[in-house]
């Protein structure tokens, strides 16, 4: 099972930086999670509104050309959209995916970067979804939440960390909320058991030569109960061309979907 979890940073400008054709060249994939549409359905470019034959939903901010998460599918899936807030689920940032024996989530965590207005907002949204995150968890069924989460965990895990101490994406609350998901409820960082490298990352600013440099940041994750996560082979972030500011990350999985 390949699944591939992307922040596309609008869906359309992707698609015209040759989005659409590298997905058909990625096959055979199960499950394409996107962040950062920024387009209702009607406005989803042809060759990305059911590639492949695959099934597909969108979850679209109510504010136009903001945010929004997309799921692509092989199978038979069951979709359902936002986790239960009024104040999240109006800006599009949580899909979920349930399969016969498998639940892939395609979610897209708040910034904090523009000013203290939405670092508050961030703030919240940890606040909320840490309790769903607890129910996923003791649901008794293998999940899988792919996505943007906007936070660099460890010092491993950006290249400049000593001078983004007090930056959003990396404040000490940030990282801890992320460790209390892994050591307290049980969830695995994927990519990180299989690939422990350093300089992996996924997300570079537009600024400068951040991208030629590889300075950057792995703030996109798949991050899995333990049971599919052991079952993770293989993971890689495809830096080959450039779509966005984030990167694809690919992840095959010894599980069979049908």
């Amino acid at each position: 099972m390949r699944v591939i979890t992307f922040n596309v940073n609008g869906i359309r400008a992707a698609e015209r930086k040759g989005f659409a054709r590298w997905l058909a060249r990625t096959e055979p994939w199960d499950v394409v999670c996107l962040q950062e549409v920024k387009a209702h359905d009607d406005d989803v470019p042809r060759s990305l509104r059911a590639p492949r034959r695959s099934r597909a939903a969108f979850h679209a901010a109510q504010r136009k050309g903001y945010a929004g998460v997309g799921v692509y599918a092989r199978g038979e899936p069951t979709f359902s959209a936002g986790f239960g807030s009024p104040e999240f689920d109006a800006e599009g940032r949580y899909l979920q995916a349930d399969f016969r024996d498998l639940t892939v989530v395609s979610l897209y965590l708040p910034s904090g970067s523009s000013g203290p207005h939405r670092q508050a907002s961030k703030f919240r949204f940890l606040a909320e979804f840490l309790p769903h995150l607890a129910r996923l968890r003791t649901s008794g069924r293998e999940v899988i939440l792919c996505g943007d989460w906007n936070i660099a965990h460890r010092n491993i895990d950006l290249t400049n960390w000593r001078s983004n101490q007090k930056n959003s994406g990396f404040l000490p609350e940030e990282r801890a909320w992320l460790t209390r998901v892994f050591d307290e409820l049980g969830f695995v960082d994927v990519f990180r058991g299989v690939d422990p490298r350093p300089e992996q990352y996924t997300w570079w600013s537009n600024r400068g030569e951040a991208w030629a440099k590889n300075v950057g940041w792995r703030i996109d994750y798949q991050i899995a109960t333990p049971g599919i996560a052991a079952r993770a082979r293989s993971a890689s972030i495809y830096k080959h061309r450039r779509f966005s500011d984030h990167a694809p990350l690919v992840i095959d999985y010894d599980f069979d979907l049908r």
